[in-house]
């Protein structure tokens, strides 16, 4: 893991193929299904960024999550795993939005369908962000029911996390613009308020065919689960609105009698523009597992004025740590310039320890190939050096923000901040790459492994069909280290262009303001 792989590009300007193909596959994702687009307007009813659209306040961002979900997974096709989740203001307050894609299978739920709402739902709960849920759904995509039920990260975790999540006084508002169907129903049942769409939405446990097939009663879907019998009846809606646009604003007022939250007192100045264009980040992006560029260019593309104050710069020099501002939020910095080393570790321990104390939010750029391997490092320790750092970041109160800018490979990931230290957001450039090491040292690990084992049974190792093997593992490593595989099984929160980088992390550090930090410890460092 302490190696590098040769570069996949023959000349620098090809860097910018990762960022094309990603914006054509983004182009893609977006305009799929058009016949059932064109079906669901027809009905009177608004597409799901549209929708979006018109909740957020004009002129204001929308920071989609996990775009590429179910990406390549399912030959029937699930675009975005059918539901659209992300941050945006309503009414100046940072919100969470999950709005199901009733264009994609009728808005029902795969597994990773139901791990993007969750995932949303978690970021509620770290930010203190209100809820609404923009329903649409068919419930479980039944042919994939044996997937997603029961477990402790299955549909019946949604409902869970709303009852959590009012009780802390985190608002859940719903509205109902479609079919809202068996396990379904309870989103908005388990809401704080809700709206509901008159002849376009229902909330019922079973539907008529259930119904009559249960009980043998015949009864029309607005009998059982219309808006007005819910609004005037049942009690399970409170507004009743004629179409998409009147529920909208009906939701926005309600936004207008919510408290906001109270803001953590995180160090911020007047906000400054980099000095360089964002443009001049793609000159910056560096090639997983190839040559390591010097990330304080790159640093240099997101914060104010192009200004950075690096800590330590002397020693550990494989990790760049230091102060910056973005847009005008005082944030530490740690990225790696090559392979960590016994004194990287020791000087992203103290770095984290500084910025705890300091009550200040990290940033972390991972273009990393894990700690060096060999005798020599080993006998110096570098496995309780490692343990330092991942322990520091493990108990950290201060948010942190990871970017994978280029590799992320073994404990590296886990060092730099990966998914599994629950950052508050974490998000990949198009050309990331992500595994336990990289192709070509899986390949040389596993042949190695075979060529050993015939040593020890005595016989001669077939050099053929090891060089077969050693191909099939590079091919399989490069498909499954790439940031669409991650993304579509949700090892992140999404690939975004490196020109936007910026931009999301100016609004994850301004949403964690509204949640106190927590109080940290340490526990035993390994001297």
């Amino acid at each position: 893991m302490g190696t590098t792989t040769k570069s996949k590009y023959n000349h620098a300007t090809d860097i910018h193929t990762d960022v094309i193909a990603f914006k054509q596959k983004l182009y893609e994702l977006k305009n799929q299904n058009q016949s059932q687009k064109e079906k669901h307007k027809k009905r009177g009813k608004l597409l799901v960024h549209d929708r979006i659209d018109m909740l957020i306040d004009p002129q204001t961002p929308f920071i989609e999550l996990s775009g590429f979900a179910a990406y390549n997974q399912y030959d029937n096709n699930f675009p975005s795993a059918g539901i659209i989740t992300g941050i945006g203001l309503i009414e100046g307050r940072e919100s969470v939005i999950v709005a199901n894609d009733a264009t994609v299978k009728g808005g029902t739920y795969v597994k990773e369908t139901i791990k993007k709402h969750l995932r949303a739902q978690e970021i509620a709960e770290q930010n203190n962000l209100a809820c609404v849920y923009l329903v649409d759904s068919g419930g479980i995509f039944l042919p994939e029911q044996s997937k997603v039920f029961p477990d402790k990260e299955d549909f019946g975790r949604i409902f869970y996390n709303q009852a959590r999540l009012s009780a802390k006084g985190i608002p859940q508002i719903s509205i109902v613009m479609g079919s809202c169907t068996a396990g379904g129903a309870y989103i908005p049942a388990m809401s704080d308020e809700t709206i509901i769409v008159k002849n376009q939405g229902t909330i019922f446990l079973g539907g008529p065919p259930l119904v009559k097939a249960a009980t043998g009663e015949e009864v029309t879907a607005e009998e059982l689960g219309g808006g007005t019998m819910h609004t005037s009846t049942s009690g399970v809606a409170d507004h009743l609105a004629n179409d998409d646009f009147e529920a909208i604003e009906i939701c926005r007022k309600i936004f207008r009698s919510l408290p906001l939250p109270h803001k953590e007192n995180f160090l911020k100045e007047k906000s400054y523009q980099p000095l360089k264009n964002n443009q001049n980040i793609y000159k910056e992006i560096p090639i997983a597992g190839s040559y390591q560029k010097d990330v304080r260019n790159l640093i240099k593309c997101i914060t104010d004025k192009s200004e950075f104050d690096e800590f330590k710069a002397d020693y550990g020099k494989t990790l760049v740590t230091g102060f910056a501002n973005i847009n005008g939020f005082r944030v530490g910095f740690l990225a790696n310039n090559g392979v960590l080393f016994s004194e990287s570790a020791q000087k992203g321990a103290h770095f984290i320890q500084l910025c705890n104390a300091r009550n200040i939010p990290m940033v972390f750029l991972q273009n990393i190939t894990g700690f060096m391997v060999g005798k020599d490092y080993e006998q110096r320790g570098i496995a309780k050096d490692g343990a330092k750092m991942v322990n520091a970041l493990a108990n950290t109160k201060v948010p942190f923000y990871t970017i994978i800018i280029g590799g992320s490979y073994g404990a590296g990931n886990y060092a730099m901040g990966g998914r599994a230290f629950n950052p508050r957001l974490l998000f990949s450039w198009p050309g990331a790459s992500i595994s336990v090491m990289g192709p070509k040292q899986a390949a040389e690990v596993l042949t190695t492994v075979k060529r050993d084992q015939a040593n020890t049974a005595g016989v001669k190792a077939n050099e053929k069909e090891l060089e077969e093997l050693k191909q099939k593992t590079i091919d399989r490593f490069e498909s499954e280290a790439s940031a669409y595989y991650a993304s579509s099984r949700l090892w992140d929160d999404g690939i975004i262009d490196p020109a936007d980088t910026r931009l999301i992390l100016s609004i994850g550090l301004s949403i964690a303001q509204n949640k106190p930090n927590k109080e940290s410890g340490y526990g035993v460092f390994r001297m």
